[in-house]
């Protein structure tokens, strides 16, 4: 079996020259590829059959990375942020720097920062976000173990990895709240 570091080095690999992986996030099993390619996020939407128009979120590994993706992180986000239970994802209104094909048609982004250290070391050693989707195609239940994703998914990625494969317990998707302009909020899930 291959070792986590192992993991890293060949979705690295994978990720730098366009391909798209299967990995565990903070919460359900993810489909990614570099947030900046955009040919790699069209490749999702087609493993998916999901509509362009419904927009993906990505992973970053920080503050310091987050600032680059969005053009202003307000106060509340950052509290949001700190006071979190779960793993919360963050749709701000106004991204840059990113594939246009994954910001959404009125410019805004969901982002998570990741807690999860397979996901936090690999966007760290790849320097750019990562797109993250659940591992299913549009429409579908979300897989909740690795055991449960369609063999349809497995093989039209790239690169599966292998580091966490085996965790039985169900994972659960994040919470979502939107940032408008003036600083408020709404909580969509």
């Amino acid at each position: 079996m291959i070792s986590k570091l192992g993991d890293i080095g060949q979705s690295l690999e994978i990720l730098k020259r366009g391909g798209v992986i299967l990995y565990p996030t903070d919460t359900v099993w993810g489909i990614g590829c570099d947030a900046t390619n955009q040919a790699a996020i069209e490749r999702i939407f087609t493993i998916k059959r999901r509509n362009e128009t419904q927009s993906m979120l990505c992973l970053v590994g920080g503050c310091d990375m987050l600032a680059s993706y969005v053009d202003d992180v307000p106060e509340v986000a950052m509290q949001l942020i700190d006071t979190a239970e779960k793993p919360l994802t963050i749709i701000y209104p106004k991204a840059k720097n990113l594939a246009a094909n994954l910001i959404a048609d009125d410019g805004s982004i969901g982002i998570r920062i990741v807690q999860e250290p397979f996901c936090r070391q690999l966007i760290g050693e790849l320097g750019k976000p990562l797109v993250s989707t659940s591992a299913n195609i549009s429409g579908e239940p979300t897989p909740a173990t690795f055991g449960d994703i369609s063999a349809e998914i497995k093989t039209a990625v790239d690169y599966i990895v292998q580091w966490r494969q085996d965790e039985r317990y169900p994972a659960t998707a994040s919470s979502i709240i939107q940032l408008k302009e003036d600083g408020s909020y709404h909580v969509l899930r």
